[in-house]
């Protein structure tokens, strides 16, 4: 079970008690997880970028330009100095409401790496100038994923392939994540680095996760091999992952953000870094517009904590679809859509649920009560000036 420290401190400005919540899992060492819960496509072809622009919520066009930028990429041996940092983006209904998320990456060229040698560069067969795009996506809509790309797909020159079986995806997080120092030649050489320094198929590199810096790294890895790094940190199961994101409040896939439904501003996209307001048009983009230069968001997807009258975690007892309530009025200020444990997230109504008189619970179960945490991520204008950092019953 994890343990829970809450550390209570005042601030000298407001003079209002705020309780800062860290789990037992935040203070944890590096960890790595495979994440069944995503699958592979990959798109190629002339028209790979000016298809996926015309969709996506972000700017997809940086894949098709020389890489000009500093490199996200933890790097190997024989990868470039400098490469184009993967990107997170949501395809959309034509109303603006969620469809699909995508982690793109556009992966290293042969004759940017070294070949087997490793004496120069190796070769590139046959390329023909467009580019090759790898996007992780949720493995429970694959098919049906598949399909929206393909009717959308009309004359365009693009191949798309489902290749899970070939690919997976992986995630690196936790605390005092190593960059490259374990990876090469040298003491405490990381085998699957070694062979990267070799320039075989496994020239595959790590990327800063495009959304927040505290979710640490994420990449896909040829499934017959382990990712570089994995070996010298401590290799866990997904759900750890899952209770990682909770504690900063970032939802994924369709499990977690419903499909048809969702408003990608209510969770927090723009923060996250998935949508780009300069690109231009893409499908749902209008009401995407409209509703972030008006300014105001009053739900936002917000981390939870469900624990008893004495402040004791309660576990496995609430479940998404639960309502959180005001303990006074019985007035409803969102729903819970993830729940872990004793930890959950759900789209809650900012200006209820973080106001110091606010005293919070699950409807239907009154004796679990629930602490709104309001991110350390978060902008200032997301919040007001003198509301507490948590509500708490």
């Amino acid at each position: 079970m994890l343990r829970f420290n809450l550390r209570r401190q005042i601030s000298n400005s407001t003079g209002i008690y705020r309780r800062n919540i860290h789990s037992g899992l935040e203070d944890a060492g590096p960890m790595a997880s495979r994440l069944k819960s995503r699958s592979v496509v990959r798109f190629s072809g002339p028209d790979t970028v000016k298809f996926l622009q015309g969709l996506l919520t972000n700017d997809v066009r940086r894949f098709g330009e020389s890489s000009s930028e500093k490199t996200s990429a933890v790097p190997t041996t024989n990868m470039p100095s400098v490469s184009t940092p993967s990107m997170y983006a949501a395809l959309l209904t034509p109303q603006g409401r969620f469809l699909y998320d995508f982690f793109l990456y556009n992966p290293t060229r042969p004759d940017e790496k070294l070949d087997r040698t490793g004496s120069g560069p190796g070769s590139d067969p046959g390329r023909d100038g467009s580019v090759e795009l790898f996007a992780d996506v949720d493995v429970n809509v694959l098919d049906e994923l598949l399909e929206t790309l393909k009717k959308y797909r009309l004359r365009s020159k693009v191949d798309i392939e489902n290749v899970a079986e070939e690919f997976s995806c992986w995630q690196r997080y936790g605390r005092n994540l190593s960059g490259a120092s374990s990876v090469g030649w040298g003491g405490g050489v990381d085998r699957a680095g070694e062979t990267t320094a070799s320039g075989n198929k496994y020239g595959w590199q790590w990327y800063e996760d495009p959304r927040l810096d505290c979710l640490g790294y994420r990449s896909i890895f040829p499934s017959d091999a382990t990712p570089p790094l994995v070996e010298a940190d401590k290799e866990t199961d997904e759900s750890n992952y899952l209770l990682w994101r909770l504690e900063h409040g970032v939802a994924e896939g369709s499990a977690e953000i419903p499909k048809g439904e969702a408003i990608p501003l209510e969770y927090n996209f723009v923060g996250l870094n998935a949508i780009s307001f300069d690109k231009g048009c893409y499908v749902g983009q209008e009401l995407i517009a409209r509703t972030h230069h008006r300014g105001v968001i009053r739900k936002r997807l917000v981390p939870l904590r469900f624990i008893d009258s004495n402040g004791k975690e309660v576990n496995q007892k609430i479940a998404a679809g639960a309502e959180v309530v005001e303990s006074g009025s019985g007035k409803k200020v969102g729903t819970v859509s993830t729940a872990l444990g004793s930890r959950g997230m759900g789209v809650m109504r900012v200006e209820e649920v973080f106001k110091a008189s606010a005293e919070l619970s699950v409807s239907g179960s009154e004796e679990v009560k629930v602490e709104a945490i309001r991110p350390t991520w978060w902008p200032a204008e997301w919040f007001q000036q003198n509301q507490s950092g948590v509500a708490s019953a």
